[in-house]
């Protein structure tokens, strides 16, 4: 089962790469980035102190610094995707009379998302100058354990709004302090959240729909062609009926492109899909990322069993529908901060 291991092996790198990324850029006194920093202090014995040093520098200036580099590889996958959808599965599936409206339905999830996209792009997340601190500060209140009163940022100089963060990859204080993204080389804070929401759910959406359409096509091939009825000689020249093992092994064969996509489309719908939800999970409850990633750091004091949030109470949140709004319509915006 040749095809079938370098298929698994295939997933298996885009699922580590993805999850590198995610931890690099995350949290590091969770269980699996101290996991990632003990291999990595493993290899240090091994790998010379030179190359260390220039694999440093690259993570480094990849995860640290501002760089297009995440958002052309982000557009040349999508490109790639896209490509053999049009070349291959696209033609095919219209041989097999499939509904039109759905086949294109991926183009038009494409164009809104490449909106969004360019809206989390180029929107600024809410900086904070000496000009405009004024405005953000009495926007939330202090809480006390997570935002202190009349805190100051050392590398900006200014008072920071309770639920701001300076980001050091943008060099500069962000109000309503999401997380950086690398995809779309920006901050999300409080006036691009709305645009980031909408731009995760077409990405989920586009690969999932390409998913459902490509295996959709490969099982109206199987179905079709009654190959699950047939039978087939295996190595010991013993005559075996067709199994999933065997299914899979012959779809390579065939369309060997088509399979590699669907492999990638499935793993990214699923992560997407995940990240979405808690995205979700964030906006209905009105926390970010940094306030749900820094709760863990308040432990309760009591002797009893304490759950992950409980030395942390949420004052931020209005209830479902008011928290929804809070996104829709942050409560300043860029053009009350010109005013």
């Amino acid at each position: 089962m040749d095809f079938l291991v370098l298929f698994l092996l295939y997933v298996l790198l885009v699922l580590l790469s993805i999850l590198l990324v995610c931890l690099y850029s995350g949290r590091k006194e969770s269980l699996p980035s101290r996991v990632v920093a003990w291999f990595a202090q493993a290899l240090s014995w091994i790998i010379p102190a030179r190359v260390q040093a220039a694999a440093q520098k690259v993570l480094h200036r990849l995860f640290h610094t501002r760089s297009r580099l995440f958002v052309v590889l982000h557009l040349a996958l999508e490109g790639l995707v896209y490509a053999e959808y049009s070349w291959e599965v696209f033609g095919y599936c219209l041989e097999l009379e499939f509904s039109t409206s759905f086949l294109l339905l991926p183009y038009l999830l494409l164009a809104v998302k490449m909106v969004f996209f360019m809206l989390c792009c180029k929107t600024d997340p809410g900086t904070i100058t000496k000009s405009s601190q004024a405005l953000f500060l009495p926007i939330y209140a202090y809480d006390g354990v997570m935002f202190e009163k009349g805190a100051e940022c050392p590398t900006c100089r200014v008072r920071k709004p309770a639920r701001s963060r300076h980001c050091g990859v943008c060099n500069g204080c962000v109000h309503r302090f999401d997380h950086h993204c690398v995809w779309v080389n920006n901050c999300i804070g409080a006036f691009n959240v709305r645009y980031f929401l909408v731009y995760l759910l077409t990405l989920t959406a586009m690969a999932g729909v390409i998913a459902l359409i490509t295996a959709t096509f490969l099982i109206q091939v199987v179905v079709l062609s009654n190959m699950m009825l047939g039978h087939y000689t295996d190595e010991q020249g013993q005559e075996r009926p067709v199994d999933s093992f065997f299914l899979i092994q012959y779809l390579f064969l065939t369309f060997p492109r088509i399979v590699f996509m669907l492999g990638f489309v499935l793993v990214l719908s699923l992560i997407l899909g995940s990240y979405f939800g808690f995205t979700l999970y964030l906006v209905l409850t009105n926390q970010t990322s940094n306030e749900w990633f820094k709760s863990s750091r308040y432990k309760c004091s009591c002797s009893k069993p304490c759950s992950r949030h409980a030395g942390y109470k949420n004052l931020y949140s209005r209830g479902i529908w008011g928290n929804l709004m809070e996104i829709v319509r942050p409560l300043t915006s860029p053009g009350k901060k010109r005013r």
